[in-house]
């Protein structure tokens, strides 16, 4: 059987096999207690975990699915045709620590990256590809053009590492931009309770609603006064994620 990658999927099957494995001694996870795989195409990557006993991989691409169970016949308990967007990981999984790995469709790359942060209790860690712009978004630092809310609320839970550089000549069909393999460990101590993740994703989204202007105009329904708290004359991107956590929880208090 052959799977061809689907545009409506946004898939680019990677290629090169040294890159797989680059990849797949990202992924080890001692803290894990599980690995899941999102989207394992052709098994490219797949191919470095089937025989893991803590192991499962999931695809919402029907062929993929049954390309993968003739590829792998003795171990089809671990293929798993879900979409990881749609999955209810604490239900799903209970009690276990995921390492959630994959080459992520790029068009819904950032739904995996959000649908990763709201489960932090569970997820310990992601290890995936991204589209390169994506990538140093996830990771970037205050002052930073490329400083953003992705920025804030995935490293509110997680270290991340932009590990390498992935260019488009080893994926079928080659995509038209370069991609970039990271690395989410989870915080040993997060900055903001999950209880509280909602609310403070609101108010970070909020303050770069206008990120050419001061957060006197985008935090206006927070803080009526622009007097009194200096760092409203500031830009969203002049924060940092700590002070970000620190200015929330003032809003809290004075509520």
């Amino acid at each position: 059987m052959h799977v061809r990658p689907k545009k409506s999927l946004g898939q680019h099957f990677l290629t090169d096999k040294e890159i797989a494995r680059k990849i797949a001694e990202a992924c080890v996870d001692e803290n894990a207690d599980l690995m899941l795989e999102i989207g394992g195409g052709t098994g490219i990557l797949t191919d470095f975990f089937i025989r893991n006993d803590n192991f499962l991989v999931t695809d919402i691409d029907t062929d993929s699915v049954q390309f993968l169970k003739e590829k792998y016949p003795d171990f089809q308990g671990k293929i798993l045709s879900d979409d990881f967007l749609q999955i209810n990981l604490a239900e799903k999984f209970r009690s276990k620590q995921l390492a959630v790995i994959g080459n992520f469709p790029y068009n819904i790359s950032t739904q995996i990256l959000f649908q990763v942060i709201e489960n932090q209790q569970i997820v310990t860690s992601l290890t995936g590809m991204f589209q390169k712009e994506v990538a140093e978004r996830i990771g970037a630092g205050h002052g930073s053009k490329t400083y953003g809310i992705l920025s804030v609320l995935t490293q509110i839970f997680y270290d991340t590492h932009y590990l390498f550089t992935v260019p488009p000549n080893v994926f079928n069909p080659p995509p038209k931009v370069n991609s970039g393999v990271i690395r989410l460990s989870r915080k040993a101590k997060s900055l903001i309770t999950s209880d509280l993740y909602p609310e403070f994703a609101r108010f970070v989204k909020t303050a770069f609603n206008q990120r050419r202007k001061m957060l006197a105009n985008s935090l206006s329904v927070y803080f009526a006064d622009k007097t009194e708290f200096p760092f409203l004359q500031l830009r969203p991107e002049q924060l940092s994620v700590y002070q970000f956590v620190e200015i929330f929880r003032l809003f809290c208090e004075r509520k």
